[in-house]
């Protein structure tokens, strides 16, 4: 098999042993078992760290399902491939030539050269972090909860915002409600720092960790690839912030507020959809211009080799500037002093076009399956459908409300969207050519 069937392949594994798992009668509070479906779709959502759910997480499961929706969560967010390698290590072996292509591919990463050291990083970064959020939670959660449901709220919600997965435990906890994510916390700075930083943290990606430390944080050695995340990052932070405060400042969901408690939300709701899926206010409340920058946010995503899903910020940039190139009938795409190779420019292009053509498809599926179903507006199902290929898993409260055949669809809209178009792709289709054979060129007439 090829590195990208390996890949994709090792996803559905996890994804079926975890569905197992949750479908065990100890799994949830009721004792009974969860139908295979509902449990697939939990498991894909949790591999795939989405976020949508056909339950709620903290009433539906007991400690056991909660324990294996975690595990689920750090194994995909990490990737299937970093678990491997830990494995490999305890036991002395050595992965080869074929697993270093397989981390490479999972990490992002170009060059064979340092991987062992990226993985080192990771893995103490990850612990670092969460850690490190984990702790700060706790200092709310244990007085909201008491010292041991305190630790494990602050340690669970840790891994999921870090890992960008968007499954909170808060339901039942607050007079019975449900699905209310973190909507009691909204002006509590603790919690609305904390779980944004983790998110921003975790979607920049591996490499780009690895080379801030390499650079010793000096931004003029900085990679091209590490300057373009962290430059986007940062304005798809602060306009954002700036435009849900603009568009919701006489909106219900805002209206209640004070002006720096508003900056705090809006800062929230500018980062969660890239792509965590928590939320600190009722989005079905949301104007039209929220609910478009939602989409949009989510369908952007994070960075390429990190928990985040989406297109990634470097497509949108690469899209961004062969647009330029275009307009300005330059012959290359050039950033800096640097020039874009070809190559990327067409992979950009394919995913883009391919998330769309998804996106499309499946929401005129859904519709037309649940065209019965009074909360199936287009507006739910376009929402639900972009935030399960961004593996986001914000939600207007569709989910738990479909079908067995629109579940089926959205399931595969999130393994699609944590593995990668790319990756599916060259999975199903590859194919070895003579590079050295080439065809005549044909002109087409464009625009």
């Amino acid at each position: 098999m090829t590195t990208w069937q390996i890949l994709a392949l090792g996803y559905i594994f996890v994804i079926i042993l975890g569905a197992g798992l949750l479908c065990l009668p100890i799994a949830t509070h009721a004792g009974e078992s969860t139908s295979f479906l509902n449990a697939l779709f939990t498991s894909t959502s949790a591999t795939c760290v989405t976020g949508l759910v056909p339950y709620d997480t903290n009433t539906h499961w007991t400690l056991f399902g909660e324990i294996v929706i975690i595990c689920l969560i750090q194994l995909g967010g990490l990737g299937f491939m970093t678990f491997v390698t830990i494995v490999f290590e305890l036991f002395g072996k050595n992965i080869g030539l074929s697993g270093s292509k397989l981390l490479m591919a999972s990490a992002g990463q170009d060059q064979r050269n340092g991987l062992r050291r990226i993985f080192k990083r990771l893995l103490i970064g990850t612990l670092l972090f969460e850690g490190l959020g984990a702790g700060i939670l706790s200092i709310r959660f244990i007085q909201d909860f008491g010292v041991l449901k305190g630790i494990y709220y602050a340690v669970w919600h840790s891994v999921s915002a870090f890992c960008n997965a968007g499954f909170d435990l808060m339901g039942g906890v607050f007079d019975g409600e449900t699905f209310v994510s973190f909507t009691h916390y909204a002006t509590d700075p603790i919690v609305s720092l904390t779980i944004p930083c983790l998110i921003l943290i975790g979607g920049l990606g591996f490499c780009v960790w690895d080379d801030i430390l390499e650079c010793k944080f000096n931004p003029k050695k900085f990679r091209l690839h590490t300057r373009v995340v962290l430059i986007m990052s940062v304005i798809l932070v602060i306009i954002p912030t700036a435009l849900f405060v603009l568009f919701e400042w006489n909106n219900p969901t805002y209206a209640n507020y004070r002006f720096g408690e508003r900056i705090l939300i809006g800062f929230f709701n500018a980062v969660t959809p890239r792509t965590a899926g928590f939320n600190t206010v009722d989005m079905t409340q949301f104007t039209d211009g929220s609910y478009l920058l939602t989409l949009l946010l989510m369908f952007i995503g994070g960075s390429s080799g990190s928990t985040a899903g989406g297109v990634k910020l470097t497509t949108t940039f690469v899209i961004f500037m062969a647009i330029v190139s275009v307009f300005r009938s330059h012959r290359d795409i050039e950033v800096g002093k640097r020039r874009v190779n070809d190559s990327l420019v067409r992979q950009a292009f394919t995913i883009f076009v391919c998330c769309l053509t998804a996106i499309f498809l499946s929401t005129l599926c859904i519709c037309v399956i649940e065209r019965t179903n009074e909360a199936a507006t287009l507006q739910a199902v376009l929402f639900e459908t972009v935030s399960a290929m961004g593996t986001v898993g914000l939600s207007l409260g569709l989910t738990p409300t479909l079908s067995a055949a629109s579940k089926i669809i959205l399931i595969l809209m999130m393994y699609a969207g944590r593995v990668g178009i790319l990756t599916l792709g060259l999975a199903i289709g590859e194919k070895k050519t003579n590079a050295e054979i080439r065809k005549p060129i044909g002109n087409l007439l464009i625009g």
